[in-house]
């Protein structure tokens, strides 16, 4: 009996994923290639149309990959996006409605086999898409086009190819001012507030770093007074990626990014790679006063999750940082039993430069309060 349950559930599972493609019109993907993921029912507007606003939300998320990508429709992930339907749609008449969505990366567990986007994955985008009707940007994660350095690296060749395709019709067109020709890396604005997602597997690429900046230092600051990045790799953590363990991207961009975002007043880094959530908090002082940037690890996508393994060292980085008096702070800390850190995604509230979030756990998860509740004010109090 229960086998045959399992059976229907799962048959009820991918007639869900699948019904946004069959509403539009698209036959569903072959396993060996990957259609694009369907463009959002309410596109993000022009730029320069949405000047004016200054409050919205938005959804941040990472590591959806699963063990079984390439073969059904990613489980834990279905409950993740069915709660975050039903929270845009609960939002939607609201004075702050979701907007758009980013995800820090890997979407799968190897990225250059099409079947495990076209199977697993993009159905599922599909849904938000259409179902939620928002946009979607997703940085690419080591599972998407792997560890290499080098450009030219086949299975970083194939990933690439494949994330192209899946996200033809959501991130800015080739040749467009925001997005960097050949890199999975791209910028928008909407309101006042300006986002950047970059390739973090290749932190030390010249060409992207100086894009990058060329982004920042162009911007028009008073009207985007919030900057946000989305990447994969965290600075800071504390999971098998993190703790005692620097990663050679964590270590590049703490030495190489880091000082460009506390030059150009950056307020969010939104990280993934670790599958559970914390929370950083780096603060600074320049010739126009004290700053922090908020960094948010968010990993409970649908990967298998990840626990607490011990603090960073961060004594080089600090002294490092001692003209600018840097200070960090863990205002978040995840458990050290991967049972502790649940599915989950993070509703980011923007009013004016009032930054907020709240935590979103799903099924068993439900009542994860990380600040002794599950939400969190991203502004210092003012002296």
């Amino acid at each position: 009996m229960l086998p045959l349950m399992l059976g229907m559930l799962r048959r009820a599972a991918v007639a869900a994923a699948l019904s946004p493609v069959l509403a539009s019109g698209q036959s569903p993907a072959p396993r060996d290639s990957v259609f694009p993921t369907l463009p959002p029912r309410t596109p993000l507007p022009p730029e320069a149309a949405t000047a004016g606003i200054t409050k919205f939300s938005f959804i941040m998320y990472g590591a959806t990959r699963a063990r079984h990508d390439g073969t059904d429709v990613q489980a834990e992930h279905t409950l993740v996006i069915e709660s975050m339907i039903a929270t845009i749609r609960k939002a939607a008449g609201g004075p702050d409605p979701i907007r758009f969505v980013v995800q820090s990366g890997d979407a799968v567990q190897d990225g250059s086999q099409p079947k495990q986007l076209s199977v697993s994955y993009v159905p599922l985008i599909n849904r938000l898409t259409q179902d939620g009707g928002v946009p979607y940007f997703l940085a690419v994660g080591n599972h998407d086009v792997g560890n290499a350095t080098i450009l030219t690296d086949t299975r970083r060749v194939e990933g690439l190819r494949n994330y192209f395709a899946a996200n033809a019709k959501l991130i800015p067109a080739e040749g467009s001012p925001r997005r960097l020709s050949g890199y999975p890396t791209f910028a928008f604005g909407y309101g006042n507030t300006f986002f950047v997602a970059f390739d973090s597997n290749i932190p030390d690429d010249s060409t992207q770093l100086a894009w990058v900046k060329a982004q920042l230092e162009r911007l028009d600051r008073k009207r985007y007074v919030n900057v946000a990045l989305f990447f994969h790799h965290p600075p800071f953590s504390s999971g098998p990626h993190g703790g005692a363990k620097l990663e050679r991207q964590a270590a590049s961009i703490r030495a190489r990014w880091m000082p460009i975002f506390r030059q150009h007043h950056v307020k969010l880094l939104l990280a993934g790679h670790e599958h559970l959530f914390e929370h950083w908090v780096e603060r600074y002082a320049d010739e126009t006063g004290l700053h922090r940037i908020d960094e948010l690890v968010s990993g409970g996508g649908g990967a298998l999750l990840h626990a607490y393994t011990g603090e960073p060292d961060l004594r080089e980085y600090l002294k490092a940082g001692a003209a600018e008096n840097v200070s960090m702070t863990h205002l978040a800390r995840p458990s050290a039993d991967p049972g502790g850190n649940p599915f989950h995604y993070v509703v980011i509230h923007v009013d004016g430069e009032r930054l907020s979030l709240e935590v979103v756990a799903v099924d068993w998860g439900r009542g994860f309060a990380p600040y002794r509740s599950n939400t969190a004010l991203l502004v210092d109090p003012k002296p």
